[in-house]
């Protein structure tokens, strides 16, 4: 049966075969036919095609000459209205088509012109009677710069009688510009003849070789052996009648034809000639194109008998590898079920992890509830118990945030904020946060800055204090008692004069990693496993979203570790330079202009000297006291302020303050550069004016430093915020639908002595605060999500009633939405400022005393 088949198919297949070559021929005679039909109609209109091309060329030479008369006529218009109209003529530029410009005034013979020299009309013939747009044309002629021009005139009338007369000269290589580049595929000769000399005054460019010798048309006769008397006969009275000539005659032995075109009626002439076969190159292409076209068919026909010839045989082999195909697509789908369940593996064992890491806190946050129902008179075991909820809700909190953090970087919904801060918030808010917790474990915390040229940068605070804490907690949970912490900030050289480029390095000496470990650290849901990190609890997704945070701020970030050595975490950013680097006028206003910098560190002096660079702050080195001590008494009524450091070798504390002030002005201050902690230099701090300034160095911390000293205003602006942050007899109204956190809520307020009146959604908050009295509430707590009208809706109808504390009462979003663009969208709607739950008490203290004060 199979072999019938075949036999079959075969059969079908010839008459077939012989089918289609007979289309082939067919279409062939025809491709033949249409050919020479094609060939024999270009031949014929090429002359055509000539003759249009001419005129082409003749009609734009002509619209460049009217345009010229054109902008002639104005400018004679426009000098008729000037006051000094010879003085306009002299200071006019000439450019690359008006090479000179002059002017007779009427009744005079010899005028001005733009080149500085006296002009008269002899110079030039106007006899030939040529005239554009009504202003006559000059006989071509070779001005002063040797290049063929032609002038026109054109009379300059003021209150209908006529003042002067306008000559503008121009070039004939200005028409270059307007004439295509190449005639024939430059096979074809071109060249302007003035009727009037018969001078060939240009041949543009592409227009064939030109030949030495062709300067007139007596010339190009010769040139081109068109000797017979008769057609140069005809040639001249086709040119005297200005009428247009086209001639064969053969061209260095080639048929060629010729022309004489006249442009202008008849005042310049395009001449030249175009070889025959230039003009049959037409045809010949066509003919040849389709040639290729019947032979690329013929190749496609002999290769479609090929392909059909070799089908059959490669059905089997088609199939054989269909086959193999099928099995390796089942390996494939094999091994992408292998990982599916590691995948899932993977997934049991973080949800095995996390179920671990959530319950302990949660059983702590339930288990002291329970001890706090019980031991509720007792005060001290509700403030004990109280305590160790919050500690186990912080933790809690921590871990939820982490699972949210990696979920919305997976899903491309993290949005940087971008915004101005200082290295000295982002040093000062980590060390605030890291010292504590080294100390606890007795451990050397080390911060150093180097290298950085600016401390103004424009980024991501919020994030980079993120991945900073991240890396540095790590250190401190993977590192024993007693251990070290480093905390490097290293400027770099910049790629850009726009962008400052930094590398954040984290060091300890801690329990270090494995190389295996180290190859998965990024990614999320791994943590090391060993008998001491074990203890440490977490989600594993810290460094997951570092580097996922490092990578969308466009940096870098690499590790090495050695077991029982310790770790090192590298970040590279580049935070662009604002504009506005700093307030300079507060160092020029204060008085500062020289500082003497004491200290030991190169290092640390030059980037103490780049920092101030910037503020027009000039600073001196010295390494010890002893040459601070000479620089001193050279000129120490130059420095207003010295800084000191305190791990310069020969320092004396008070004593070297007190020497330094026998050579400094009273006003001077001097600033101790401590690392932290005032041992040693109790006494010395004593001195008028003498403080200290907390290591690494910024010009912001300076600057802070010299305002605390000078002034208590500082203190007493402290001490009135903390007062003004009570609560106390205030009223607000509360937009919450959660019945345990309107409940937290109005206890929350009762206790600092506030009032609270709690409605359960938008829509109720806005009715309660249209009908109340103005001034009845001093701020409005809003929840976001609520039924009937949510929060922002609920906002934007309160802000838009008419009446006066609608647009002034501060309104506060207090919501579990605590993403950058839950914040954004608060802002848009209206809200002053946007609180994320669960509530601070002391931030919500802050945040209302805030905004009521400024409202009052």
């Amino acid at each position: 049966m199979g072999e019938k088949r075949n036999r079959s198919k075969e059969d079908r297949g010839i008459p077939l075969l012989f089918s289609i070559i007979l289309v082939f021929c067919i279409l062939g005679a025809v491709v033949f036919s249409v050919a020479q039909k094609i060939s024999r109609e270009m031949a014929s209109s090429a002359i055509q095609n000539l003759s249009e091309s001419l005129d082409l060329m003749k009609g734009t030479i002509e619209a460049v000459l009217i345009k010229e008369a054109e902008f002639q006529k104005l400018m004679a218009q426009e000098i008729a209205t000037i006051k000094d109209p010879e003085e306009f003529i002299r200071s006019y530029e000439k450019n690359q088509t008006m090479v000179k410009i002059s002017m007779i005034p009427a009744g005079e013979t010899v005028g001005v012109s733009n080149t500085g020299e006296s002009f008269s009309e002899e110079e030039l013939d106007f006899s030939s009677g040529g005239s554009v747009e009504g202003l006559p044309v000059s006989q071509s002629y070779l001005n002063y710069m040797g290049t063929w021009a032609y002038s026109m005139k054109c009379p300059i009338i003021k209150n209908g009688q006529e003042i002067a007369t306008l000559y503008v000269e121009y070039i004939y290589d200005s028409l270059d510009e307007s004439l295509p580049n190449g005639f024939y595929n430059g096979r074809a000769m071109l060249y302007i003849m003035d009727a009037k000399s018969e001078r060939l005054v240009l041949k543009p460019k592409g227009m064939g070789q030109r030949d030495a010798g062709h300067l007139n048309l007596q010339d190009f006769y010769r040139a081109n052996n068109i000797m017979e008397e008769d057609l140069q006969a005809e040639v001249a009275e086709c040119v005297k009648n200005g009428k247009n000539i086209l001639f064969y005659h053969d061209i260095r032995k080639k048929d060629a034809l010729n022309y004489m075109w006249a442009v202008n009626d008849g005042t310049i002439y395009l001449i030249g000639y175009v070889p025959i076969e230039a003009i049959q190159q037409e045809g010949k292409t066509v003919n040849q194109n389709i040639l290729i076209v019947v032979g690329v068919m013929l190749i496609a026909f002999f290769l479609c008998c090929m392909l059909y010839y070799f089908n059959q045989r490669q059905q089997g082999r088609i199939r054989r590898e269909r086959e193999a195909e099928r099995e390796i697509h089942n390996r494939q789908l094999a091994e992408a079920l292998h990982a599916a369940q590691m995948a899932s593996n993977s997934k049991t064992m973080f949800l095995s992890n996390m179920s671990h890491d959530i319950r302990t806190p949660m059983n702590a946050v339930l288990g002291f509830t329970a001890l706090l129902a019980r031991d509720a008179e007792n005060p001290d075991k509700v403030r004990e118990y109280t305590k160790k909820i919050t500690a186990s809700g912080q933790h809690l909190l921590s871990l939820i945030n982490d699972i949210l953090d990696v979920s919305k970087i997976e899903s491309g919904k993290v949005v940087l904020t971008v915004e101005e801060f200082t290295l000295n918030d982002l040093v000062s808010s980590v060390d605030a946060i890291i010292r504590p917790m080294a100390g606890a474990k007795n451990q050397e915390f080390h911060v150093e800055v180097t290298g950085i040229k600016h401390e103004y940068l424009v980024g991501d605070e919020t994030r980079l204090n993120q991945i900073v804490i991240n890396l540095l907690s790590n250190a401190v949970k993977y590192t024993q008692e007693g251990g070290n912490i480093w905390f490097r900030i290293i400027g770099l050289k910049q790629r850009s004069s726009q962008f400052e480029h930094i590398r954040i390095e984290v060091e300890d000496d801690g329990y270090g990693m494995t190389p295996e470990y180290l190859t998965t650290i990024f990614d999320a849901f791994t943590r090391a496993e060993n008998s001491t990190t074990n203890k440490v609890q977490g989600t594993g997704l810290g460094m997951a979203i570092t580097k996922n945070i490092v990578e969308l701020m466009g940096g870098t970030i690499d590790v090495s570790s050695e077991i029982n050595k310790g770790s090192i975490f590298k970040v590279e950013l580049e935070f662009r330079i604002p504009e506005s680097l700093a307030d300079k006028s507060f160092w020029e206003k204060s008085g500062i202009s020289r500082i003497l910098a004491v200290n030991g560190n190169a290092g640390a002096c030059q980037g103490i000297q780049e920092l101030m660079k910037d503020m027009n702050v000039e600073v001196d080195v010295a390494p010890n006291v002893e040459e601070a001590m000479e620089a001193l008494l050279r000129g120490g009524s130059d420095y207003q302020v010295v800084l000191l450091d305190r791990n310069v070798p020969d320092l004396d504390g008070a004593g070297t303050v007190k020497k330094m002030r026998e050579e400094l002005p009273e006003e001077a201050l001097i600033l101790f550069l401590t690392d932290h902690g005032t041992e040693g230099i109790e006494e010395a701090l004593r001195i008028k004016n003498t403080g200290i300034l907390h290591k690494p160095f910024f010009v912001s911390a300076l600057k802070e430093s010299i305002l605390e000293m000078r002034s208590d205003l500082a203190k007493r602006d402290e001490l009135e915020e903390e007062e003004s942050s009570s609560l106390e007899g205030m009223h607000f109204l509360a937009a919450e639908d959660n019945e345990i956190n309107a409940e937290i809520l109005e206890e929350f307020l009762t206790i600092e002595g506030a009032g609270c009146e709690i409605v359960e959604n938008g829509q109720l908050a806005v009715e309660r605060f249209r009908n109340a009295a103005e001034g009845e509430f001093d701020a409005i707590l809003m929840d976001v999500q609520m039924p009937v009208m949510n929060g922002y809706e609920a906002t934007k109808a309160i802000r838009a009633l008419e009446r006066k504390d609608a647009a002034e009462i501060p309104i506060i979003a207090m919501t579990a939405n605590a993403f950058a663009e839950d914040e954004k969208a608060a802002l848009e709607a209206g809200m002053n400022v946007h609180l994320a739950k669960p509530i601070d008490v002391e931030l919500l203290k802050k945040v209302v005393s805030k905004y009521v004060k400024r409202r009052e």
